[in-house]
């Protein structure tokens, strides 16, 4: 779809400014008056994490006037594989503030607005209504249905980006043109059901293929130029190298932008709306908690346990309980390994977080192993509470 520009062009480039910029001015659809428009576009990028790193880099040395950067989070050494907008220095450091630097390397001529904090219901219409354009750079389902609301209410278009393992999806919503993010995914899908990075994993690369192609989708709407993935849905398979577009048509019966809206303000709470976890779980999980320490106090004191990994694999592979069994939550749930597990010893479930583990004691419940417990936050809290030798992940 082709549209109008977002932005009204700047007043004029300055001499360095032409010569940095030289490689766009010459570009027939951007000159001198799309690159005029892209210094006087406000341009706010949600989280500087995976999608975020390449997003920034690139929107920065695109020339666009002001970038936005809303992250509450630290620099962790597993970011570093795929968030290149960081380095080993910037360890423990806000991730806000370490994308602001990187970002004034790159391009000085750039202004950097830092909001170092958690986007919520009670900031983000403040925060966005500085900004033309959102690119939305999240990992949770939570923060993409609030940003998608607050952007729909605020009448702001957003470039979306989500990556798993292999796999990208990349689209622009923007209500009053198409659709938007609840047209295409009206609920979240169930807790547990899609598995975070976290949990799954991700290409390092894959981070740069769909931050570009976000990227490249901001560009055209702010210079009025090309045809916008509004409307459609951009599908990336990195192991088959196969690129696929798939039509997303404007649902009349959108809770928030159809015809008859329901969604006429933020949600009072995104995180219950998609649900961490089951309501199953979280009762399952009541008096069945276990702590690290208790854990190791059992196995020291020769406590008949048996000690389950929820996890996948992959993960077992990178570090592991001692006396662990691996027996992955899908095998629990869907019921083909209940009849692995003994029934005159006290279960152990554990996962990464706390949350799989969860998930998969709600179904030993329900299958009448009631004694069954899981370990508070997982192989992480094992490793911070009992064995800090051990890698994290």
């Amino acid at each position: 779809m082709s549209l109008p520009p977002l932005v009204e062009p700047a007043a004029e480039l300055t001499v360095d400014e032409i010569r940095r910029y030289s490689r766009h001015l010459i570009i027939p659809d951007v000159g001198v008056e799309g690159q005029k428009r892209l210094k006087n576009a406000r341009v706010l990028c949600v989280g500087a994490g995976g999608l975020g790193s390449p997003a920034l880099m690139y929107l920065a040395a695109a020339g666009v006037g002001t970038l936005g950067i809303v992250d509450f989070d630290t620099v962790d050494e597993s970011n570093l594989q795929r968030q290149i907008i960081h380095g080993v220095s910037d360890v423990g450091r806000a991730k806000a503030e370490s994308a602001s630097a990187s970002i004034r390397e790159i391009n000085p001529l750039v202004e950097v607005k830092i909001h170092n904090t958690a986007l919520d219901r009670d900031n983000v219409k403040e925060i966005f209504a500085q900004y033309d354009l959102i690119v939305d750079g999240t990992d949770n389902f939570a923060t993409r249905y609030l940003v998608n609301d607050a952007a729909v209410l605020l009448g702001k278009p957003y470039v979306w980006g989500s990556i798993y393992r292999f796999d990208g999806q990349a689209s622009v919503f923007w209500a009053e043109h198409g659709p938007c993010y609840r047209c295409l995914y009206p609920e979240p899908p169930p807790p547990g059901m899609v598995p975070s990075c976290a949990e799954g994993g991700v290409l390092g690369v894959l981070c740069a293929s769909i931050g570009s192609i976000q990227v490249n989708e901001a560009i055209k709407l702010l210079a009025g130029v090309g045809e916008s993935l509004v409307g459609r849905l951009m599908v990336y398979d990195a192991l088959e190298m196969s690129y696929r577009k798939i039509k997303v048509r404007k649902d009349p019966n959108c809770a928030l932008c159809g015809e008859n809206p329901t969604v006429t303000d933020l949600l009072a709470d995104y995180e219950d709306f998609c649900g961490a976890v089951s309501t199953e779980a979280q009762e399952a999980v009541v008096d069945a908690t276990v702590t690290a320490g208790e854990l190791k106090a059992w196995q020291d004191a020769g406590k008949e346990i048996f000690l389950v990994d929820v996890r996948e694999p992959a993960e077992f592979e990178i570090v592991r309980i001692p006396g662990s069994t691996l027996i992955p939550k899908g095998d629990i749930v869907s019921g083909h390994a209940l009849g692995k597990l003994p029934q005159d010893r006290q279960i152990v479930l554990h996962c990464k977080s706390g949350v799989r583990s969860a998930e998969a004691l709600a179904a030993l419940k329900a299958a009448g192993f009631r004694d069954a417990v899981h370990l508070q936050g997982g192989v992480l809290s094992w490793i911070r509470q009992v064995d800090p030798s051990l890698p994290a992940y």
